[in-house]
């Protein structure tokens, strides 16, 4: 990809002015035009005809330059992924490498050749007739040291001179390219220079690279070079202990060249062939055939040899370093098909499979995969599903790591769950240290492989979405990455994504994902939450039962033994007449403080419906649960099975409602917050403008309204 077509991601919209400058002093350090500049700023509503060209030509270069370095890391700010040897998902596996057998190929060892024929050859395989080239023939030595080393060389001089020059020097090479050093023989530059230099500013054109490795013996490097097909357009034995390859690069710029180096150099490490780092340089020097080197000759081994070209490699290497399985036939299968892979949720995920977990903020969507995590450690059921006992990972991305700590203590005792094998569940706590997931997967495969986990709960995802979430293809890459997690860790993965914006109750399960469809598609079990609207009348009786609930077990604990008939059981008013006539009056009066707690907590209960699309199971019936913080309940009393989830949106286009009734809203929402968040007594005003979506702004003007509260300010928080 050319830094043009990298910038074209980069809309000049999104830029500041100082951004937008430094775009163009990028162009005109990689030797772009103003005309560049100007015809990708065209698409922004601050364009001005002219304004790029005069600002070009203030330009004047530093010592510190602005490169093609910050435009891609622009692009990259904005979701584009490039090829390069660190991200690009088209490398060798992490197990794939092409292992060398066998005895090491010789190097064939030409019988002796006209140096100037050789050269010549060299030079028409490598360069255009009108492009200069660099070469030295002469050294310098150490006085200290003894060692030579080459000098600047020659570079004003094109290789179509050169070659007219030899065919003439009747076999007299230093006449043309000057006499060189026995002792240390001759050299040449890889690329094209401009005429004026040697350095890396001078090359004109990336299109090769010198691969060389001396750790290895020569024949096995040889073996190597040809085993990977590497795009070789000269390899040369140097007359030491290496050979140089110079490889077809093809690169369209400075980055891109970069990019492709880092892809080479890295196939070629993982497969042994260990490179100098500093041939990456384009500059780089190689060594001219033709000369003698001490005892021994750099010559010529062959031309264009391997693959014809860069693009063409790269396809080979991919193709042979896939890792796709191959095809079976139905005949070698049919009387011996493994058993299905047992079920880790009964009934709704396999063991070594994909679940996600979605519904809008503040489901409980978090709570929700701790007892999850909670109920596999324990061998317990969840959510009315029973769940395999085995060792699970919970990877927690946006909760503080003590938050994360005190939930799941918290999670274990609201479910009245004994912790019998809190070894079965390790926590690894990421926030603030979250990368892409295409980088988390490999550490992840690393960390978990000896581990023998279950599953592997990631909890959320938008914190290591890569690219754009509405885009399909985007989005298939990153959910590859979770079959990554699969295969090589060897067990289920589990992870929760938010619903997008708007009204849900008329939507598929399937649907109400924020982002591409290839959410809802992917996993082999997706199961959605949604909230039902509970009405005044039912939260009512709620508050009956809650009310009805304690009065009975105050009864019990006092002895009580009298019959109490179904309807009286669940009458408020008869349960608290039958306490007055049992109890004492300091009981009753402790028993009021326990139904206070009881009615409030059925005030900031919410109540949600779970509905699930299956691969590998039958479609199960809709499980309606109370989210009572911090756990979701089952509804065993069947009082949410008939609510439409889409009240809630008919609701808002109902009659408005008044001033009181908003403003007792808003009381209502703060308490609802504190309830959720408090600790101890206590929350922080950001944890409760989190919680409520809202500014801690609003927040401490809502507290300021409802009156019941007090911001301590020397503990950042508020205390009721």
């Amino acid at each position: 990809m050319t830094l043009l077509e990298i910038l074209e991601h980069i809309p000049p919209s999104d830029l500041s002015y100082d951004e937008w400058t430094q775009v163009g002093m990028a162009l005109k350090h990689e030797g772009f035009t103003a005309q560049d500049w100007d015809d990708w700023s065209r698409s922004d509503s601050r364009y001005h005809a002219g304004e790029c060209e005069k600002k070009w030509r203030t330009f004047k270069g530093s010592d510190a330059p602005v490169t093609a370095g910050t435009i891609v890391q622009m692009a990259k700010e904005r979701g584009l992924t490039f090829f390069s040897s660190s991200d690009d998902d088209s490398l060798l596996d992490f197990e794939g490498v092409i292992t060398y057998e066998g005895e090491a190929e010789p190097v064939i060892r030409q019988s002796p050749r006209d140096p100037v024929q050789e050269i010549i050859t060299y030079l028409r395989a490598r360069f255009e007739p009108d492009e200069y080239i660099g070469y030295v023939t002469s050294v310098y030595e150490d006085t200290e040291t003894g060692k030579l080393s080459p000098t600047r060389g020659n570079y004003d001089r094109t290789a179509g001179q050169i070659i007219d020059l030899l065919e003439k020097c009747g076999g007299d090479i230093g006449s043309v390219l000057g006499d060189a050093d026995p002792r240390a023989g001759a050299w040449i530059r890889v690329n094209p220079l401009d005429g004026k230099g040697i350095k890396d500013e001078n090359v004109t054109d990336y299109r090769y690279v010198l691969v060389e490795s001396d750790s290895l013996p020569i024949e096995q490097q040889n073996a190597l070079i040809h085993d990977l097909e590497l795009p070789v357009v000269t390899l040369t034995h140097t007359g030491g202990k290496s050979l140089h390859a110079v490889v077809h690069i093809g690169a369209q710029s400075r980055e891109e060249y970069r990019q492709r180096v880092a892809y080479l150099f890295e196939v070629c490490e993982k497969n042994g062939l260990h490179i100098d780092k500093a041939c990456k340089n384009p500059s780089r020097l190689t060594r001219l055939p033709g000369f003698r080197r001490g005892d021994s000759r750099q010559y010529l081994i062959e031309t264009n040899t391997g693959k014809a070209s860069f693009e063409e490699w790269r396809d080979y290497i991919e193709e042979i370093t896939d890792d796709l399985p191959d095809a079976e036939n139905a005949a070698d299968f049919w009387d011996n098909i493994p058993p299905l892979r047992p079920a880790l949720i009964e009934g709704v995920l396999r063991q070594g499979h994909k679940m996600l977990l979605a519904g809008p903020s503040k489901a409980g969507k978090s709570f929700a995969l701790i007892a999850l995590a909670i109920a596999i450690a324990e061998g317990k059921p969840w959510l009315g599903f029973p769940c395999a006992q085995g060792r699970v990972w919970y990877v927690n991305l946006e909760l503080d790591d003590i938050s994360c700590k005190h939930r799941i203590r918290d999670v274990y005792t609201a479910l009245g769950i004994e912790p019998k094998h809190l070894d079965s569940i390790d926590i690894w706590n990421l926030r603030g240290r979250a990368v892409p997931m295409d980088k988390l997967a490999p550490s992840m495969i690393r960390r978990a492989k000896q581990r023998g986990y279950s599953a592997i709960i990631i909890d959320p995802i938008y914190k290591v979405i890569t690219g754009d979430e509405n885009s399909a293809e985007q989005m298939a890459h990153f959910c590859n990455q979770f079959d990554r997690v699969c295969a090589g860790a060897g067990c289920a993965v589990i992870y929760c994504h938010h619903h997008s914006k708007g009204s849900q109750g008329g939507k598929r399960s399937m649907d109400r994902a924020s982002g591409s469809g290839v959410f809802a598609r992917d996993p082999d079990a997706l199961l959605d939450m949604i909230e039902l609207p509970i009405s005044e009348q039912l939260r009512k009786s709620e508050e009956d039962r809650a009310v009805c609930a304690v009065c009975m077990e105050w009864l019990r604990r006092f002895g009580f033994s009298g019959d109490v008939s179904q309807d009286d059981e669940f009458s408020r008013s008869r349960m608290m007449e039958l306490c007055r006539e049992h109890l004492k009056r300091n009981s009753i009066e402790l028993m009021q403080k326990d139904i206070a707690a009881a009615v409030s907590r059925v005030q900031t209960r919410t109540a949600w419906r779970l509905d699930g699309t299956l691969r590998e199971f039958p479609k199960f019936p809709t499980v309606n649960v109370w989210f009572d913080y911090p756990v979701h309940r089952s509804d065993r009393g069947g009082v949410l099975k008939d609510i439409d989830p889409d009240e809630t949106w008919q609701k808002n286009f109902g009659k408005k409602k008044s001033n009181s009734e908003r403003k007792d809203d808003r009381k209502a929402s703060i308490e609802t917050a504190f309830s959720a968040e408090a600790n101890e007594g206590k929350a922080s005003v950001k944890a409760i403008a989190e919680y409520l979506g809202v500014t801690e702004r609003t927040v401490r003007n809502r507290l300021k309204e409802h009156g019941g509260f007090w911001i301590d300010e020397s503990e950042c928080g508020l205390k009721q």
